[in-house]
């Protein structure tokens, strides 16, 4: 995630803020330029501070307190790019639902934010029912009343959130259960959209196995027996090992996670370079933008050295390890997969493409 500057008095800012605390200028997010900018009112429109001929309006959901996204004062549209994805929101007259839905549309609003710096195909089922992509956010507690229960899943593009995963206890549940429900069910959406009868569809069976083995069978094993014993030299996660589709949505989310991550080391400006040893490897520094390099060597080598050293500072607090994970050949090969999906040239790797090994 990048940071930002209060273009009126040079104030850091950050991706969720709405006002500046040095100045108290109003601020708007706007995907198209990628900037958190400040605002001049012009009647119920807003001038951005240093673009004057650029009239926006606030996306209908900032009434809530849920965004902060900006939208063509003269355009069509109510609401920006991230929520014109929603198909459902909670009930709001159920108390706590509003600070649940506020917590998932700031997961969801960096999420889709990743999503179009990458130039994903980004579109919601109201404009392409087929192929488009919709989130229900639903309450169990509403639900149950109606003899319903929710259940967070992915179907066809219609992607469903139980909202109590906002909550502390719930998102750790599922955070150790699942892996962050989020982004691994975005990795199905996509499995569907870029891999499914295409020309990368054969290379992803190479990889990550023949995805027509029965699914709900495969899960079921997966809870009944655990995982296999060697799971880490295959699989980015336990989880990742229960079925193809869930090892490449597990991947896949991988991937995110390191490019984001990646471009938040850079916009802090942090460096590794160890004091002792002599393993250049383990030198840092971001000089290219995460999200436009398409080289993934380039990713891995800056990747590593960032996990060895927040890793060693959380030891140092005591706490487990921030990366709790080891890049094994096999799941190297496999990120490197998804890589090639998002910059390729759509054309499928070639054998040498596919294999693991350490690039670094």
């Amino acid at each position: 995630m990048k940071l930002f500057e209060c273009q009126n008095c040079g104030q850091l800012i950050f991706f969720e803020n709405t006002r500046c605390e040095r100045c108290g200028s109003h601020l708007g997010y706007l995907p198209d330029r990628t900037i958190l900018s400040a605002l001049v009112a012009d009647g119920d429109r807003w001038r951005l501070f240093d673009i004057q001929d650029d009239l926006r309006r606030f996306c209908a959901n900032a009434a809530y307190g849920v965004c902060n996204w900006m939208i063509p004062a003269a355009g069509p549209h109510q609401f920006c790019r991230a929520c014109r994805l929603n198909r459902t929101i909670p009930d709001l007259s159920m108390p706590g639902n509003l600070v649940l839905w506020q917590r998932l549309e700031t997961a969801k609003h960096r999420l889709v934010y990743g999503l179009l710096r990458l130039k994903l195909p980004l579109v919601s089922k109201y404009e392409d029912d087929e192929s488009g992509l919709a989130f229900d956010f639903v309450s169990s507690s509403g639900l149950l009343l109606e003899g319903q229960q929710a259940a967070t899943g992915h179907a066809n593009g219609l992607i469903t959130i139980d909202i109590s995963e906002a909550d502390d206890a719930e998102r750790e549940r599922h955070r150790r259960d699942l892996v962050e429900p989020y982004r691994t069910l975005l990795g199905h959406y996509y499995w569907q959209r870029i891999v499914r009868h295409g020309v990368w569809h054969a290379a992803f069976r190479d990889l990550f196995g023949d995805e027509r083995q029965p699914y709900a069978p495969a899960l079921q094993t997966h809870y009944a027996t655990g995982p296999r014993p060697d799971w880490q030299e295959h699989h980015v996660s336990s989880y990742a090992g229960a079925h193809p589709w869930e090892d490449f949505a597990e991947t896949w989310a991988h991937y995110l996670h390191i490019v984001d991550t990646l471009e938040t080391a850079a916009a802090f400006g942090l460096q590794v370079h160890p004091t002792v040893g002599r393993l250049p490897r383990l030198d840092l520094k971001i000089d290219f933008d995460p999200y436009g390099q398409d080289d993934f060597d380039a990713l891995i080598r800056a990747w590593l050295p960032i996990t060895y050293a927040v890793n060693s500072l959380n030891q140092s607090m005591g706490q487990p390890d921030l990366y709790p994970f080891v890049l094994a050949p096999t799941v190297m090969g496999k990120l490197r997969f998804v890589h090639g999906l998002i910059f390729g040239t759509g054309e499928a790797p070639p054998r040498s493409a596919r294999a693991g090994g350490d690039p670094c």
